[in-house]
């Protein structure tokens, strides 16, 4: 299972929304038999990658570049 981008209008931010809805999506896929679940994210946005995310227990795999 995936999930992203996950985004959270600026006047809503700081509230746990992006928080709650990527934790709840993330069990969501889990209990109905996901082996893994992949966020896609910015790895250069210190906010959710830094913090948010290895919070919910993501860890970083793959740093990916597309070129078009």
């Amino acid at each position: 299972s995936r999930i992203g981008p996950v985004y959270t209008p600026p006047e809503h931010r700081g509230h746990g929304y992006a928080a709650a809805a990527t934790a709840a999506a993330a069990r969501w896929a889990l209990e109905r038999g996901a082996r893994q679940v992949l966020l896609y994210t910015d790895l250069a946005n210190p906010t959710t990658t830094n913090r948010l995310y290895p919070r919910l227990g993501f860890r970083p795999r793959h740093d990916v570049l597309e070129l078009r």
